[in-house]
């Protein structure tokens, strides 16, 4: 599972690499299934009820990460300043991955995969902390 996070608008946004027919949405169930990760529906249930959104499913062609986006979306200010001043604190990985995610439009999309609830799955969650708060 691949969470892509940090966007305009508290876009804690899940991006499933759920490969399929872009004609037939898939639904969170089905998602969950497919994916088989207890991690998944545990980090789905936890966004909808900590920050009161539901999510929206889309297809993305991206040619990196073609297939299902499950998206949670809320609304609220750009806090780069305030996710790079805790980034020093956060796992190598996702150092890494900030690293390497080109900026576009003021944002960053990042790409995690969260296999278990560990230091990076505890670190996704500060940082939609972060866009809740403000």
């Amino acid at each position: 599972m691949t969470l892509a996070a940090v966007a305009k608008c508290l876009q804690a946004a899940t991006w499933l690499v759920a490969r399929g027919n872009k004609d037939i949405c898939p639904t969170l169930e089905e998602i969950g299934e497919f994916i088989r990760n207890p991690v998944f529906q545990e980090f789905c249930w936890a966004v909808k009820e900590k920050y009161r959104c539901s999510e929206k499913i889309e297809f993305s062609a991206c040619s990196t990460e073609s297939g299902w986006n499950v998206k949670f979306k809320k609304s609220g200010k750009k806090e780069k300043q305030l996710f790079e001043s805790i980034l020093p604190d956060c796992t190598p990985q996702l150092k890494e991955i900030y690293g390497r995610t080109k900026e576009g439009d003021g944002q960053r999309w990042l790409m995690v995969d969260l296999e278990d609830a560990d230091d990076l799955y505890r670190d996704v969650f500060r940082i939609m902390e972060i866009r809740a708060a403000k």
